[in-house]
């Protein structure tokens, strides 16, 4: 491929798994982008390439082909979506895990430089790498909206009185684990905590909230965090949350308005509502004016 000039009409594109690289994709394109992707090996769904203008298949931690990618197409703007699957088991060190992926030369600088492991710190090391070699990282949910969760009751089902008292009792935990980054979600069933996430992330986590609660009728909260960088890690729910859920006899699923992507929107709703499961988006800064 022939180097292209720089232009603002081209956005590059790091794809992990999931349907939000192709949202992305899909977005930019309608809004008139010319779409440079770097799918992520072992990660980025078939269909991706075929949504590029141009594309490169690299490794999770092949940074410096990234930068070398997006440079030769004149990328200068880049949205990084989907998640990254875990090369070897939890047990492992996070060295070790991250050596799994057979990182080049610019990645290995990067951690060796960074002064915590935290994803936040790395994935704000990529940023920085990135930026000092011309490409800025922008808001990952730029190009689909339509997507973000909408304020107030999205089923056509509403809390009952018990489920709105545990969303009162819930709602400030889960803020406050985000605030001391421990997760994005909590579980609890008439203000009792079942389950909080951590490092597992929140399929596992309802997972373990339906084996200690396997009656049923729980609460899944999940919010971005206080100060959540649009660009990274971004909440999610989608018809794999609402399927986990419903197997598991689950009361209801709240999750911050404006904040938190919903894959496949309309399938996700219809999923819920034909299970009678109430979903709710909530605002953050509202609820907490109403409480003080």
């Amino acid at each position: 491929m022939h180097p292209v000039p720089d232009t603002p009409t081209t956005l590059g594109l790091i794809a992990g798994e999931g349907e939000f690289p192709k949202m992305v994709a899909r977005g930019a394109r309608r809004a008139g982008r010319r779409v440079v992707i770097v799918g992520l090996k072992n990660n980025y769904d078939p269909e991706i390439p075929t949504l590029a203008d141009a594309f490169y298949p690299a490794g999770v931690a092949r940074l410096g082909r990234w930068i070398r990618c997006f440079r030769r197409e004149g990328v200068s703007e880049a949205v990084m979506a989907g998640r990254v699957r875990k090369a070897t088991p939890m047990g492992m060190s996070r060295l070790k895990l991250w050596l799994a992926y057979l990182p080049d030369w610019t990645s290995i600088r990067l951690w060796f430089s960074a002064r915590d492991r935290r994803n936040d710190t790395l994935f704000l090391a990529v940023a920085e790498e990135m930026r000092k070699n011309g490409v800025t990282f922008i808001d990952s949910t730029k190009y689909c909206p339509e997507a973000m969760a909408a304020p107030g009751p999205m089923t056509s089902v509403a809390l009952s009185p018990r489920l709105q008292a545990d969303l009162d009792f819930g709602l400030p935990l889960c803020r406050e684990l985000g605030r001391l980054d421990i997760g994005q979600a909590i579980v609890v069933r008439e203000k009792d905590v079942i389950a909080v996430e951590a490092i597992e992330g929140t399929d596992l986590m309802i997972e373990r909230a339906a084996q200690l609660c396997p009656g049923g009728g729980w609460m899944l909260i999940k919010l971005a965090k206080p100060n959540q960088d649009m660009r990274f890690d971004v909440p999610a729910i989608g018809p794999n949350t609402i399927e986990k859920l419903v197997r598991h006899k689950a009361g209801a699923l709240v999750v911050e308005a404006g904040k938190t992507l919903v894959i496949e929107r309309e399938k996700t709703i219809q999923l819920a509502n034909r299970a009678k499961l109430p979903v709710v988006g909530v605002d953050i800064s509202t609820n907490i004016q109403e409480k003080s």
